[in-house]
């Protein structure tokens, strides 16, 4: 489920907190690196139990407009494709997916003016009203329209962000990459007709195929544990490698990048030292400031060809 470059952004999360708290120890850092990687898989299943919360909406509505004393004959015999849909009742019916949100408050039950407001811009689609006026009906129409909802309504929704930020702190920035595992999942659980909890790390999705992967896990306490052991020589790298600028001066989020990207090419063999600078400076240009990316490239550079050298290091930024 995390692939690398989610579990560097929360590598970078919690060095960064080690940055302005140096009493912060390595089993703290990995605990709370732990529990932050869990919450995006919490964050899925939020988002998923939005399936069936939606669906209670629309069903709300149809009841309420058949009620009316003077209901229009569209409303007393309304179409109920959507109401109807098979993967709110799957997730409903699925003793699984319900016994992961009895763990944690994942209830879409206070949130009504949300759910109002996303069916009254859903009802406004052009891709939903294709989808209620085909007559075939099956779970793999249902999950495509759901993505379209995850993709096209719920990213970037300013109330459901805020909504996010209030349930959880482990939360803010995953929003996007929760529902991105969403609409790749969906599919898969259409064509099999059965929910499952997906594996952790994205590694282990790979090795249930049968693919020789290295873990992702190990990928990214390997790297935690490189920085904070090699913080102070990394950080002595970058400041060697800036002299002229006043120390104080340089982000301390491109410091932290930088520190990362040098731990990387130290401590994870695998990977290309060219790939690991190239990952640390995609980062920096959502993490850090506008001129970053730019910054962070030139000093990897730099300070990565030196610490290859000096180390000797079976690696080239080649």
């Amino acid at each position: 489920m995390l692939n690398r470059r989610i579990l560097r952004i929360k590598a970078f999360k919690e060095l960064f907190s080690y940055s302005g708290n140096r009493s912060m120890s390595l089993k703290d850092a990995l605990a709370e690196f732990e529990r932050s990687c869990e919450s995006v898989r919490d964050l899925y299943l939020f988002v998923l139990n939005g399936i069936p919360a939606l669906t209670a909406e629309a069903s709300r509505r149809i009841e309420a407009s058949r009620a009316k004393f003077s209901a229009s004959e569209e409303e007393r015999n309304p179409n109920l494709k959507f109401v109807e849909n098979g993967l709110s009742r799957l997730l409903l019916e699925d003793p699984d997916f319900q016994k992961q949100l009895e763990r944690k408050p994942l209830a879409w039950d206070n949130y009504d003016a949300l759910l109002r407001k996303l069916y009254e811009r859903l009802t406004e689609q052009p891709w939903y009203a294709e989808y209620m006026n085909n007559p075939e009906r099956s779970l793999v129409q249902d999950a495509a329209l759901f993505c379209h909802i995850f993709e096209e309504l719920l990213q970037d929704d300013p109330d459901l962000e805020k909504i996010i930020e209030d349930l959880s702190i482990y939360w803010v920035d995953d929003l996007d990459y929760a529902l991105g595992v969403a609409c790749q999942l969906l599919p898969e659980v259409a064509k099999k007709g059965r929910w499952e909890l997906p594996p952790l790390y994205r590694s282990e999705m790979l090795a249930a195929e049968g693919k020789a992967v290295d873990s992702d896990r190990e990928f990214a306490r390997k790297l935690l544990q490189g920085a904070f052991a090699g913080y102070a020589d990394y950080d002595d790298r970058v400041s060697a490698a800036t002299r002229g600028w006043d120390r104080d001066r340089i982000c301390a989020a491109d410091r932290v990048l930088i520190i990362l990207g040098l731990a990387e090419v130290e401590h994870i063999p695998q990977v290309p030292a060219r790939v690991s600078v190239n990952e640390w400076v995609e980062i920096a240009k959502f993490y850090s400031t506008p001129r970053s990316a730019s910054f962070v490239n030139g000093v990897l550079d730099k300070t990565v060809s030196a610490l290859i050298e000096e180390k000797g290091l079976p690696k080239s930024l080649k």
